[in-house]
């Protein structure tokens, strides 16, 4: 008797994460009676699957391939869903709907919308048949889906307010109210609750104290706030805050998705670990919005419980899915260089080339820039031992407050005396209080702020590192101390550093350029190649310069310059039977001309263009000096790299498109100033250019699509430890992920109107009253 009496245990089903693929999802008879009505709105809230830009596969029918057409989309828009997985198609409203008794193949319209899925594409008129006369099941769903958001079955209660316009429009008073609060938070990163959020309390948590703030300064407010103080629409619950943040980032998607449409896209990702130590990946796309312009917008994050590369596909894949995006349309890929990512066999390079060969991949240029830089700074020894000992100068000062403290008070008065000496300019931003920056491998232009906050505060780190050799409270300080005091005034570590910095100097401008959103691929490439010249040039025509300014930092703080035409003395074991070679032999050849042809070497090897096809091709679409660089071979085969986007009959076409087109560009006085491919795009789109050489628009807009670097997501995680901080430490993914897409995409959630944030929020469940 007990097992027919036992409870059946209600699974926890998370509802912002259900499963977007029609094929995938399991029937909605059977979740549990308390849970269908809210998975019902989910999914009505999201509106049916449709992956427009998706490649339908075809399908043999006879002698004849069929395949799904995306415009019946268009003709069924409200209930049409297709399935990736299957290569079929279903029907939301009677999913979500139709009888369960009634779902048994050949009664009732039968099953084919609901279980396998209607996949007979030469007979489209069965689609027609299944919406049916207005007594049909199909409709009878329908209405049901309608009833269900427009919150008809509620309390009595509840009908009662609905109908009071005034209660209406207090509701929407304090609605609003709530969602400013919400949007400020949001756009500021800040925490919503307190530790206690009793009401004797002085400080509740920001969000209960931005909502009395904002009673106290707006009367009407006030006077609402204090007539739902005793009911249950105060809208202050820990719930209520997170379905509004909710909406607020569902809408900012929404946004993002039409701008996307059906446009070509590349994915950027990357994994980073947060303050819990749960991996997360992070996920931003790429594209060509409508005016031409390059737009990298970030689409999510999500939690990975391992960091292979076919679990971070399955990640990938149900975020592109809840999206409807589709891989098919995906044209770059941009990781960085981990052996999970890059993998020529089983990467996640390579697992989706495997699905779409088309998905080029692109190694981020900002991490191989940072890799020339590593690969130098441990391969020369000189280099090597000049970053070492500036790690040890910089936690021996920044190990204890004292001494930091005592290295800005130093500097301060450093200041204060070349101003009142006239040495230093003053002004507005000039001469602020800094300190010494550590440098890390992983960490962009870190070498180069560390090395210059070095060379600026010299004498004043020197000065500390006397109070701590006479003044250390233990023999290893004194001792250390010292150590590096020597090292400091050697003229081998002077030269060095100033050397470092002078290339460092080069490459971070470089690494600066690469990490803007709207950089295209040829230019960055264009970059490389300025930032290699430059090095050659220093290394033909800097000697003197840097020589001259080195021995002029000597003469300032007093350290020995060797004559360059003695033989230099060596700290190293000297090499048996070795030649003994003067000062200048050792500085300008063995450690300027060496350390400057390692960086140009490390830039030629990860930086070359004859190993790239693709790149070489693109290069042709640059406008500057009157499309100098066009060449129409190269075109026709950048076009043949993408067969699904070019047929035969379009690669022909091309070809005598691509004659017209030259000839209007070199003639047009509104392209003759061009320098960038990206300009090139926008001035096309700006004369409606793109719809008289649509071929050829459609490549510039796939070169313009390829990734140049992963900054977009990298600075995912700088807002992930803005926002998922210590105190924080326990949000949820989810909760996480919706704080994170408005904090990172202002500018569009700053186009997001309350009015649209209002109507998501009523929709996702029925409310008290109904707007």
């Amino acid at each position: 008797m007990e097992r027919y009496l036992k409870r059946k245990e209600r699974i926890e089903i998370d509802f912002n994460n259900l499963p977007a693929d029609p094929g995938l999802r399991l029937p909605i008879w059977s979740y549990d009676v308390n849970d269908r009505d809210k998975i019902r709105r989910s999914y009505l809230l999201k509106g049916p699957h449709q992956p427009r830009s998706h490649q339908f596969p075809q399908t043999l029918y006879g002698n004849i391939a069929r395949r799904f057409n995306s415009n019946w989309f268009d003709e069924y828009s409200d209930w049409l869903e297709y399935s990736v997985e299957k290569d079929a198609v279903y029907c939301l409203y009677c999913y979500l709907f139709k009888p369960q008794e009634q779902i048994i193949k050949g009664k009732g319209g039968g099953d084919s919308f609901i279980g396998e899925g209607f996949k007979n594409w030469k007979k489209k008129e069965k689609l027609l048949c299944h919406v049916g006369d207005h007594n049909s099941i199909h409709n009878k769903s329908r209405q049901k889906c309608e009833d269900l958001m427009k919150n008809q079955e509620q309390s009595v209660p509840a009908l009662w307010l609905s109908k009071d316009d005034k209660n209406k429009k207090q509701y929407r008073i304090m609605l609003t109210a709530a969602i400013d609060c919400v949007r400020f938070l949001l756009r500021q990163g800040l925490s919503f609750r307190g530790h206690d959020e009793s009401t004797n309390l002085d400080n509740r948590g920001n969000y209960l104290e931005l909502l009395d703030f904002l009673a106290d300064h707006n009367e009407e407010i006030k006077i609402v706030a204090s007539q739902y103080a005793s009911s249950n629409l105060k809208l202050t619950s820990p719930k209520v805050q997170k379905e509004i943040c909710f909406a607020a980032s569902a809408q900012t998607l929404t946004y993002i998705m039409k701008d996307i449409g059906n446009s070509y896209f590349s994915l950027i990702v990357d994994e980073s670990r947060d303050i819990s130590t749960k991996e997360q990946l992070a996920i931003a796309v790429r594209y060509v919005d409508k005016l031409g312009q390059v737009i990298e917008r970030f689409i999510g994050i999500k939690h990975v419980t391992s960091t292979n590369a076919v679990t971070l596909k399955v990640a990938i894949e149900d975020i592109l899915a809840k999206h409807s995006l589709s891989i098919q349309r995906i044209r770059g890929q941009g990781y960085d260089g981990a052996s999970n990512m890059r993998g020529e066999f089983h990467g996640l390079k390579a697992l989706i080339l495997n699905d779409n060969p088309q998905a080029f991949y692109v190694h981020c240029f900002a991490h191989q820039l940072q890799l020339c830089l590593v690969a130098v700074a441990k391969n020369h020894w000189q280099v090597k031992h000049l970053f070492e000992f500036t790690s040890r100068i910089v936690n021996t000062i920044g190990a204890s407050c004292k001494r930091s403290d005592a290295l800005k008070s130093i500097q301060h008065e450093k200041v204060l005396l070349h101003l009142k000496n006239g040495n230093l300019i003053s002004g507005k931003g000039l001469n602020q209080e800094t300190n010494l920056q550590k440098s890390s491998d992983t960490r962009w232009s870190s070498h180069f702020h560390s090395l210059i906050s070095l060379m600026h505060m010299y004498a004043s780190v020197i000065e500390v590192l006397e109070i701590v050799k006479e003044d250390g409270v233990h023999d290893q300080q004194s001792v250390e101390a010292g150590v590096l005091i020597d090292i400091m005034e050697s003229f081998d570590f002077i030269f060095t550093m100033h050397l470092m910095i002078d290339i460092l100097g080069i490459t971070n401008e470089l690494s600066q350029s690469l990490q803007r959103k709207d950089q295209d691929i040829e230019n960055a490439m264009k970059l490389v190649q300025i930032s290699k010249q430059r090095l050659q040039l220093l290394r033909e025509n800097g000697w003197n310069g840097l020589l001259d300014e080195v021995s002029r930092f000597c003469g300032i703080f007093e350290v020995i310059v060797p004559n360059m035409n003695e033989t230099y003395k060596t700290r190293r074991r000297p090499v048996r039977g070795g030649e003994d070679k003067t000062n200048l032999h050792h500085y300008r050849v063995d450690l300027f001309y060496t350390v400057v042809d390692m960086q140009l070497q490390e830039l030629n090897n990860r930086f070359s263009e004859s190993s790239a096809e693709l790149l070489l091709c693109m290069s042709c679409l640059n406008p500057s000096d009157s499309f100098r660089a066009y060449d129409e071979r190269k075109l026709i085969c950048l076009a043949q790299l993408y067969p699904s986007d070019f047929s035969t009959i379009e690669v022909i076409a091309l070809k005598n498109q691509l004659a017209t087109y030259i000839i209007d560009m070199r003639t047009s006085e509104e392209f003759s100033s061009l320098r960038s491919i990206a300009d090139l795009a926008k001035q096309i789109v700006k004369f409606k250019k793109n719809a008289v050489y649509p071929l050829v628009y459609k490549l510039i807009t796939l070169s313009l699509t390829l990734p140049v670097a992963t900054a977009t997501v990298e600075r995912a995680f700088s807002a992930m430890k803005i926002i998922k901080h210590r105190l924080r430490s326990r949000m949820g993914d989810d909760w996480l992920n919706d704080c994170l897409v408005p904090y990172i995409e202002k500018d569009v959630f700053d186009l997001i109107p309350n009015e649209d944030v209002i109507q998501y929020y009523q929709k996702m469940q029925n409310r008290l009253i109904k707007l």
